[in-house]
């Protein structure tokens, strides 16, 4: 084999083919060799740069950390919202029963009303204590009246005003003259308003 390397660089040719082997010049030889050892080079940068990305054992622990402390917050989170729904749904449970019962309350006040005209004092004495039951059982429920009389200052945000009516005197200017229908709040929110007539 070192007879025909020496042959082929005798030679004026490239390269030679002898038994389906390939000689290579010298020079041929010199360049495959230096393009095979930039490719190994590349290789090696290309590992290192691999190994470089890797994150350390201290960068993965803190990663897991972070991703449950992240995890952890916001499980802490969707307790205390619905903890919070859960309670807004107690005290708003009987919402609807709650509106369902208003007119009715609204027909004893008009009913004590008349029957207070009438001379009749055991049936208002018995209406009496019937809506006062029916109030007192509303009101261990959270309902409660919303307090309006003449003379308050209208609020938009309270009252709901109905009509606007000349005031009698200057006081009663932007304030309420009269209430025509009662307001009604469960625990904090309100689910009537009271409508009322206010002075221009």
């Amino acid at each position: 084999m070192d007879t025909i390397f020496v042959l082929a660089k005798l030679l004026p040719i490239n390269w030679l083919q002898v038994n389906d082997y390939t000689i290579m010049s010298t020079e041929d030889y010199k360049k495959e060799e230096e393009i095979l050892n930039n490719e190994a080079e590349a290789q090696v940068e290309e590992n290192q740069e691999v190994e470089v990305n890797e994150p350390t054992a201290e960068e993965i622990i803190q990663t897991e950390k972070d991703k449950y402390l992240r995890l952890f917050a916001e499980f802490e989170n969707y307790k205390k919202r619905t903890t919070r729904e859960r309670i807004e749904l107690f005290k708003t449970a009987g919402q609807d029963l709650m509106t369902t019962l208003l007119p009715i309350l609204d027909d004893f006040d008009r009913g004590l009303a008349e029957i207070k005209k009438a001379k009749d004092k055991e049936l208002l004495k018995g209406m009496q204590l019937i809506n006062d039951k029916l109030k007192k059982t509303l009101e261990q429920k959270g309902l409660t009246l919303i307090k309006v009389k003449a003379g308050d200052v209208f609020d938009a945000d309270i009252h709901e005003a109905i009509t606007q009516i000349p005031a009698p005197t200057d006081k009663l200017k932007g304030k309420i003259i009269d209430c025509i229908e009662n307001g009604y709040q469960l625990g904090d929110k309100i689910i009537r308003f009271p409508k009322v007539v206010i002075g221009q």
